[in-house]
């Protein structure tokens, strides 16, 4: 029996008519996929083209930005006086891709006058800091542009204020009661922001600011365009919503990583082992791209990561190298950290069993990867996670949540214990005194436990469609499958259901055990149409012995491309089995 939640919606009497007349109007679409098309709210012809079609004229008016005017109106007036700006950012992924965005919009026609800084995670810590401010004045930046934090920085726009130094904010983290005391605040997310798009991204944000600029500036919009690969890792690895702008953004900034990639760019993909003739995918920023950005800020420093990222010509030589092994180092450390949390919760057991959330702590823990082996420990217990350790004499977090929780708002049920908190519902932050561990923990299991649903303490798994392999046959199925990408949150790649399969009788081997335990095997429902199928981490012995009890089991998949040697083949991915 399988232990994940199958989550299968069918649809309704009109939604399935609905299916039915969308398949017939897009030259006979596979139905499978026309369920999935309506499931995600694409249900009329016209959404279907803007969907399959996406055009960077479907763009929003970037001046329909709460503040946009009042920001660009700024910087003409800064470029005008040859004042100097600031391009301020945090140092993950989106923050680093912002900056790099910003800084390659300025520098063909400001480069003398602009610069950038990244706060180090470890003495500075998150989002816009004193330290940066002060280095600000001390270069005489009389503007500061932070991008993808600090609408949450009352203080430091304050102190900035009183030096002289001026701020406009780029975010699109929620905002406070109150916004700070900036010449504009961009950010979607405020209530009285009427942009129509509310997902962007940090370095999406920035990208707005950048499109109203050059309108003023008599900027080609195709320079403009040039930036999107930009946007699209940072959408990707910042698991921002994939529809509606988002999407048509990540759309173009994947052709461009495609077919002429900046040399930054191309480097982190030649020490990612990326192939050239293989058109990337999420996958490929989420899981290769993106760790090794956020790589250098975990480890070392964000400055180092940029310096790749605005490479015009000849990158530092063997920074690509550099940051790749700081990305191998990071392995390493989460792996060992990972070990140790699973350590702590399993000597503990019958505390951790009990509880309906897992908080940890140790001291020495490396405050850059906490992040992450959270979200390990959150896939293997299935609790609302949060690591702590000790940095700069306090003590820092990193949280976690499953699905339908919203940890931000149970994190701030316990802000009276914080120093300071902030992020999104399903990943957070936090500070707070040495002394205030144990409080913390009671008070976040007590508000967990009186507030999280049953259902979200089992893992779920949402299926898009039942199909049968006759329907995976069809020529055209993996074609359009492929343009209903690019793939990331609300518009995930698709999660199909096929009931009743087994191993293919025609030929020799139809199942073995490769590399770390995973299961390759050949699969068909009619013993005609088969196909290759790959497992992973399923190749254990006990899921061997159910192969050979069971002759028919259900499976969930994703149907993919498997590229090896530059031969093409479809296969399953398959997620869970239910043996029957």
């Amino acid at each position: 029996m399988r232990c994940k939640y199958w989550n299968y919606q069918q649809l309704t009497q009109d939604e399935a008519k609905k299916a039915k007349e969308l398949s017939q109007i897009l030259n006979n679409l596979p139905y499978p996929l026309a369920e999935i098309l309506i499931k995600r709210g694409i249900d009329t012809y016209q959404k279907a083209e803007h969907f399959f079609k996406p055009q960077l004229d479907h763009l929003h008016d970037p001046f329909l930005m709460k503040d946009m005017e009042a920001a660009v109106e700024r910087i003409l007036q800064a470029i005008e006086h040859k004042e100097k700006i600031l391009i301020y950012g945090d140092y993950d992924v989106d923050g680093t891709t912002a900056v790099s965005l910003l800084y390659w919009f300025f520098r063909p026609f400001y480069e003398q006058y602009i610069g950038f800084y990244t706060p180090d995670r470890y003495t500075e810590g998150y989002g816009i800091s004193f330290q940066g401010i002060d280095y600000a004045q001390e270069n005489n930046f009389s503007l500061i542009i932070s991008l993808d934090c600090g609408i949450l920085a009352h203080e430091k726009v304050e102190y900035a204020t009183k030096k002289g130094i001026d701020f406009i904010i780029c975010d699109h983290h929620l905002p406070g009661e109150t916004l700070p005391a900036a010449i504009a605040v961009l950010d979607p997310k405020r209530k009285d922001c009427p942009y129509p798009y509310k997902e962007l991204s940090g370095c999406g944000v920035g990208f707005k600011l950048c499109q109203a600029l050059a309108s003023k500036l008599n900027i080609p919009k195709e320079k403009v365009y040039n930036l999107l690969d930009f946007v699209a890792v940072s959408i990707a690895s910042d698991l921002v919503d994939v529809t509606g702008e988002n999407r048509v953004m990540m759309y173009y900034g994947m052709k461009l990583l495609d077919e002429n990639p900046k040399i930054g760019i191309k480097e982190l993909m030649q020490v990612a082992r990326i192939p050239q003739e293989q058109n990337l995918n999420t996958n490929d920023l989420v899981f290769k791209i993106g760790p090794r950005i956020n790589a250098a800020g975990r480890l070392k420093h964000a400055k180092h990561v940029i310096e790749l990222l605005t490479a015009q010509n000849n990158p530092p030589q063997g920074l690509a190298d550099q940051i790749n092994t700081m990305n191998e180092n990071r392995r390493d450390l989460d792996k060992a950290i990972t070990d140790e949390a699973i350590s702590m919760i399993e000597k503990n057991k019958e505390i951790y069993e009990k509880r309906k959330s897992t908080v940890l702590f140790k001291e020495d823990w490396h405050k850059g990867v906490i992040g992450i082996v959270a979200s390990k420990i959150l896939e293997r217990y299935y609790k609302p996670t949060i690591l702590l350790t000790q940095s700069e004499g306090k003590v820092v977090g990193s949280a976690r949540s499953v699905h339908d929780f919203d940890i931000h708002e149970a994190i701030s049920a316990c802000r009276d214990l914080l120093l300071q908190y902030g992020g999104h519902k399903y990943a957070a932050g936090l500070t707070l005194k040495k002394e205030n561990i144990d409080a913390f923990i009671l008070k976040f299991e007590e508000v967990v436990t009186s507030t999280i649903q049953s259902h979200s303490l089992t893992p779920i798994l949402n299926i898009d469609a039942a199909c049968k392999f006759e329907d995976l046959n069809e020529a055209k199925f993996m074609r359009i499958l492929k343009r209903m990408g690019p793939f990331g949150p609300a518009n995930m790649d698709p999660i199909f259901f096929c009931e009743k399969v087994s191993l293919y009788s025609g030929c020799e081997q139809n199942y073995r055990v490769v590399g770390n335990q995973h299961l390759q095997l050949v699969l068909t429902q009619d013993n005609k149409i088969f196909f290759n199928a790959i497992a992973f981490n399923m190749g254990t012995p006990e899921v061997i012995q159910k192969l050979k009890e069971h002759k028919y089991f259900n499976i969930i998949y994703h149907f993919q491309e498997n590229v090896f040697n530059n031969k093409v083949t479809h296969q399953l991915k398959i997620i869970d089995i239910e043996w029957i």
